[in-house]
């Protein structure tokens, strides 16, 4: 067993949250915005916001886990040390991340963003929009959050269709492979996007994607903004024969004036999916879970990058 554990958290909230820990275990506070201030941390917890960049510091102290506060990845190998263990935060983000994708797709749905804005006009503007119910919805990207949005859209009686890089057969029906999406598009009313960013889900979502789509579908995307082709979204928004929900975009942040913040067919949420009241817990327990892991000498969880063997 360990007798000593080094933990750092970048700031006081999370240490807080994670409330008392074993004799042995020495929280320090630790941003990663420049060298660290011990030699060795055996659990270094990053920064949530702001990008990889700052894992570039992890060159000045040795470590046993680098953890992330985030599900994705890209870009940490850019930054990270080699021969450094790194786990992703899941298990922290999904509840948040699928409550946002709901909550762009009810809006879209149901025309509250055109009610808004007669609102502010002190204009009364009934309308009829179309149901979430009944209609065919398309996860595309089935871990975490995909079967978390699946759980969610049960209780609002739309027809679930589950798409991941590899086709296999689930606890909840099939799940379709990536090569299966040309078939599916056609009827899809509704496209939820929950992959992650690599080489073969950039800009996934491109002008044919796109075109294979029903006049009025809607796209969610509460993955990473370059999943999605912008050049072919605007051409797409601009007409307004398809919508959009967005909580990332590429590039992001959107710049000021930016065309898409113009478009009634495009709903922007500012890269929020995982931010609410709901995370601090979750990665408060996610960490505690770690410690107790180091000081077992078992392996950590939500390894995702990870030395290569000698």
């Amino acid at each position: 067993m360990t007798q000593r554990l080094v933990v750092s958290t970048p700031g006081n909230a999370l240490r807080k949250m994670v409330g008392e820990v074993p004799a042995g275990v020495e929280m320090i506070r630790w941003d990663m915005e420049g060298p660290a201030p011990v030699e060795h941390i055996d659990i270094a917890v990053g920064p949530y916001m702001g990008g990889p960049q700052p894992l570039a510091h992890l060159e000045s102290v040795t470590t046993q886990l680098v953890q992330s506060q985030s599900i994705g990845y890209d870009g940490v190998r850019s930054y990270l040390p080699a021969d450094r263990t790194f786990a992703n935060a899941a298990s922290v983000h999904e509840a948040s991340t699928a409550e946002l994708a709901m909550a762009l797709v009810l809006a879209s749905q149901r025309g509250i963003p055109d009610f808004v804005r007669a609102s502010t006009k002190g204009v009364w503007a009934p309308a009829r929009y179309a149901s979430l119910a009944d209609r065919r919805v398309l996860i595309v990207g089935y871990g975490g959050i995909g079967a978390a949005l699946e759980r969610r859209l049960d209780g609002f009686e739309a027809s679930v269709t589950r798409v991941a890089r590899t086709a296999r057969d689930g606890d909840t029906g099939r799940i379709h492979g990536f090569d299966e999406l040309p078939q599916l598009l056609a009827d899809t009313e509704i496209v939820i996007l929950s992959v992650p960013l690599n080489d073969e889900t950039t800009h996934m979502v491109d002008a044919v994607f796109l075109a294979a789509l029903p006049d009025g579908a809607l796209v969610v995307n509460v993955s990473r903004g370059a999943v999605v082709d912008t050049e072919a979204m605007l051409a797409e928004a601009r007409t307004g024969r398809l919508r959009f929900g967005l909580d990332v975009t590429e590039p992001e942040p959107l710049p000021d004036g930016h065309e898409l913040f113009s478009l009634d067919s495009v709903l922007i949420s500012p890269h929020v999916g995982g931010a609410s009241t709901a995370m601090l817990p979750r990665m408060a327990k996610l960490l505690r879970r770690q410690i107790d892991h180091a000081l077992a000498d078992e392996a950590f969880e939500n390894v995702v990058i990870a030395p290569e063997p000698r």
